[in-house]
């Protein structure tokens, strides 16, 4: 069945091949979206600013997973941060440590240490025996809190760091009469610490580039394992820094290849797309129980994870082209959901395909997104319509002007039976009608699933009407909207922003426009696959190169300063 009513693809192309060869984006032409190749250099830019990030609680569970393994109850809750130019990960830079928040910091740090040094753990987690359970040992201890520590600190220790740790492990024990104990002290010391909490990216002259900064090994080996594994980065990556290897073009090369290849790569990229997709509203996500009583708290999670399941196996583990992700009908299934679905349940995950027939396919029609962009009680076509323009295409949809009658539209009981006929009366008011028509003609064709994500044909005894639009493209229901997305050339240069934007801790800049040029061009001709867009982003000279302004470098001492205020709160 031919959702379109224009054939979206061939007229993409056709006006595109109207100004191909002619039409220039800073290094990169139009021709790659209707179809010429052409082998494009990386341009230059002037590179990101060195940052200092506070870590998430799952980078900072992660991390402390790799450095302890999985015995360790890890137990990681930090204060949210606001969502800044379509990602969370963009705030880290500016989020601060409450008192409240070091408190928690300081509670998970005690659990951890204490937990490492006890008798079960001790044995595989301390390389070393002391001389005496009852007293200092300062060999042993350095041993252990040196090679924790350059984990933890992402690089290696000081001599006065190393000095400093043992010889307070060797006071507490000396105090409290127990090897262990004074190590968990010490440990404890570290887990807080500005250098473990905080990403603190220090630069240094480029030799390569006379006048220009870049990132020490060190940073940049931070700066690639927080973005393709959310976590620090492990003993093998810190190595490579260690020996200069890191920042030689063979040896990024090799670390950037091993990431890509390794199984951590889901764990990082399942972060990524959760920011991307503003999942951490899943958490507060509640429906009318009346109205809606299949849908529960479990229904909500199992809606967020079936997404993220969808979105992995089609990119990584199929290697797929990231447009097809909004006309794909395969997914996975799980009982819960199986219920809004409307299908047989089977016990835990599986996989599922949506048979040809169905009014479904593509992350549109995924109960995540219709059910995160809709009111408790009802369906919403201004929220689906912004959520698709804001998520997708990385556009802002501005906020309402203030005074709105939101009656008639919010009334599902009112005259108009459908929210067709509700919506309608935003256009009839001149300050609303510019932004809903950028909206409501998206949400429209959404309009047949309700507000917890169940196919309906009717909506108050009135069959509902799902034609719409996007960009001047026409077509009936949500398999059409999913195709018109596909073909959309904002749906891949979003990606390629945000791929950037989370990679380098903020927003590309203006001056930054030529490379991103660069990367959507790459992008393009290598078929739209993710693992190919992350290597040319990390091995682009424009992830590591910092900009030469002295106010943008970063400073451990911002660190120490915002742990010391909530200290003393």
């Amino acid at each position: 069945m031919d959702f379109v009513k224009e054939p979206v693809a061939l007229e993409w192309r056709r006006r595109v091949a109207r100004t191909c060869g002619m039409a220039v984006l800073g290094a990169v032409t139009l021709c790659v979206l209707a179809g010429c190749s052409e082998s494009v250099v990386e341009p230059e830019s002037p590179g990101t600013q060195a940052l200092t990030s506070l870590m998430t609680a799952e980078q900072y569970q992660n991390s402390l997973g790799y450095i302890f393994g999985p015995g360790i109850d890890l137990q990681v809750e930090f204060a949210p941060v606001a969502r800044t130019e379509g990602l969370l990960a963009n705030s880290a830079a500016i989020a601060g440590v409450s008192s409240a928040q070091l408190q928690g910091i300081q509670g998970v740090a005690t659990s951890v240490a204490k937990q490492v040094v006890d008798a079960t753990h001790r044995n595989y987690l301390v390389p070393c025996k002391p001389a005496a359970l009852d007293a200092p040992d300062q060999d042993c201890a350095s041993t252990f809190l040196s090679r924790v520590g350059r984990l933890l600190f992402r690089r290696a220790l000081t001599e006065e760091e190393v000095t400093m740790y043992v010889e307070l492990a060797g006071v507490a024990a000396e105090e409290l009469e127990d090897f262990y104990a004074g190590l968990e002290i010490a440990l404890e010391g570290m887990l807080i610490s500005p250098e473990g909490l905080f990403v603190i990216e220090h630069v240094e002259p480029d030799p390569e580039n006379p006048g220009q900064l870049r990132l020490d090994a060190y940073s940049l080996a931070s700066r690639l394992s927080f973005f393709l594994w959310n976590a620090g980065p492990d003993d093998e990556l810190l190595t490579a820094a260690e020996s200069g290897e890191l920042q030689s073009e063979g040896g990024i090369q090799r670390a950037v290849e091993r990431m890509l290849a390794s199984p951590r790569l889901t764990q990082g990229m399942r972060a990524f797309f959760d920011d991307m997709f503003a999942f951490e509203e899943v958490k507060t996500l509640a429906k009318d129980s009346t109205i809606y009583p299949e849908f529960t708290g479990v229904t909500a999670e199992d809606a967020r994870e079936q997404t993220l399941r969808t979105t992995i196996d089609h990119l990584l583990v199929n290697d797929a082209d990231y447009r097809d992700l909004f006309t794909t009908r395969s997914s996975f299934m799980s009982p819960a959901l199986a219920i809004i679905y409307g299908v047989p349940a089977q016990p835990g995950w599986s996989p599922y395909t949506f048979p040809e027939d169905s009014p479904r396919g593509g992350l549109l029609t995924q109960v995540s997104f219709l059910s995160l962009h809709a009111h408790p009680g009802r369906s919403s076509v201004t929220l689906r319509g912004q959520a698709l323009r804001e998520l997708f295409l990385c556009q802002t949809v501005p906020e309402p002007p203030p005074g709105i009658d939101f009656s008639v539209v919010s009334n599902p009981n009112s005259h108009y039976p459908t929210q067709r006929e509700r919506v309608a009366a935003h256009l009839e008011t001149p300050s609303c009608a510019g932004c809903h028509r950028i909206t409501d003609p998206i949400g429209l064709s959404l309009e047949q699933f309700d507000g917890a994500g169940a196919f309906r044909l009717t909506e108050n005894g009135a069959t509902i009407d799902a034609s719409g639009g996007l960009d001047g493209f026409e077509f009936d229901g949500a398999l059409g909207l999913g195709e018109a997305l596909r073909e959309n050339p904002e749906l891949p240069r979003c990606l390629v922003q945000r791929v950037y934007s989370y990679g380098t801790g903020g927003p590309p800049e203006l001056e930054a426009r030529a490379v991103m040029d660069y990367f959507n061009e790459e992008f393009a001709q290598d078929g739209y696959r993710l693992r190919e867009l992350l290597r040319t982003v990390a091995l682009s000279k424009a992830f590591s190169r910092i900009q030469s302004d002295p106010a943008s470098g970063s400073d451990a001492d911002s660190a120490d300063g915002q742990l010391a205020s909530a200290s003393s709160n």
